[in-house]
């Protein structure tokens, strides 16, 4: 699964402790930033809905009083607007009660 599969949860886990995380997967560049933060953005939204309506809850009972991290991990370092993006997602999520992470999976040398 990835990111261009919005509507689908691309890894659930838990860490060691204990908290539950939802990974997006995101093999995409950043060439064309407009397109790809509509693309996160509907992805971070399918993930925001997967958990405020009890989805998460129901099938993955274990979940129950856990706290919930979105992990974004990126092959490709976002450019200044996608970093602005992430972080503008960043306060909305944190918001809902959630927490936002990003983290460079695997850094193309070819870009």
């Amino acid at each position: 699964m990835t990111v261009e599969e919005t509507k689908l949860i691309d890894i659930i886990s838990t860490d060691k402790r204990g908290r539950v995380n939802l990974t997006i997967s995101d093999h995409l560049d950043w060439k064309d930033s407009e397109k790809h933060q509509r693309i996160l953005q509907a992805k971070l939204n399918a993930y925001l809905a997967f958990v405020e309506s009890g989805e998460l809850l129901e099938q993955y009972p274990d979940a129950k009083n856990r706290k919930v991290i979105f992990t974004l991990a990126s092959k490709f370092q976002p450019d200044f607007a996608g970093r602005k993006f992430l972080n503008r997602a960043r306060k909305i999520i944190k918001s809902a009660g959630f927490d936002l992470r990003y983290k460079l999976f695997a850094q193309s040398y070819d870009n």
